[in-house]
């Protein structure tokens, strides 16, 4: 399998990555800054220098193609303005989604936020921007029609603690926190659990195996 990530010098991508790496897939990370290439390689992704606040529909779909699936974990990241919010956490993860249908990528996972709403109140400007954003692009992807096999997975506050390999993943988790070494396992079980298509899943630390809980949230009954 050959996955692009966009934002792949992010924690959580980083991790997915090695993930894949470490299975005998392919993993390719989009990156803005070069100087981040070397630690993409360090855990076995392909490196792809590609500015996706820059970057035409076409450019991007040429990277994509060939490709089984596409993972959006960018972000703008911890001191950014509302507005770069837009561009990335936004603009980004919706030309990330066209380009994928252009290049015939039909698997398609957005990392987004608990609380994500294009509507999110929160007392803190910045905050509610990025939860908007995240939100209009949930929007913006589940709108799509059959073009896309896509899930939305709504992570909990991150945290560095050392992954379980248990959680709580489904429609309306409640309010908690997660692992980012448990985000990027159920990220990896997502990519092969094409039942989830179609799917907005919130994530936070629980009781329930990895592969357990994504076998769960892709039951029809």
């Amino acid at each position: 399998m050959r996955t692009v990530i966009a934002g792949g010098h992010g924690q959580i991508a980083l991790r997915l990555e090695r993930l894949l790496a470490g299975r005998g897939d392919e993993a390719v990370g989009l990156i803005r800054n070069p100087a981040q290439s070397e630690d993409l390689v360090s855990v076995g992704a392909e490196p792809v220098v590609l500015d996706l606040e820059a970057a035409a529909v076409d450019e991007v779909a040429k990277v994509l193609r060939g490709a089984d699936a596409a993972v959006f974990a960018a972000g703008a990241g911890p001191g950014s303005g509302a507005e770069r919010k837009l561009t990335v956490d936004r603009d980004a993860a919706v030309l990330l989604a066209d380009a994928a249908e252009l290049a015939g990528v039909r698997r398609f996972l957005i990392v987004s936020s608990r609380g994500a709403d294009a509507g999110a109140a929160n007392p803190d400007p910045i905050f509610t921007a990025y939860l908007r954003a995240k939100g209009a692009a949930d929007d913006a992807i589940r709108a799509r029609g059959a073009g896309l096999d896509w899930t939305i997975l709504r992570p909990g506050a991150l945290t560095d603690a050392a992954g379980t390999g248990r959680v709580n993943l489904g429609a309306d988790t409640g309010r908690g926190s997660i692992p980012r070494d448990d985000v990027a396992a159920v990220l990896l079980a997502l990519l092969d659990a094409p039942a989830t298509a179609g799917r907005t899943l919130e994530l936070v630390a629980g009781d329930i195996t990895v592969p357990e809980a994504v076998r769960r949230a892709g039951r029809r009954d």
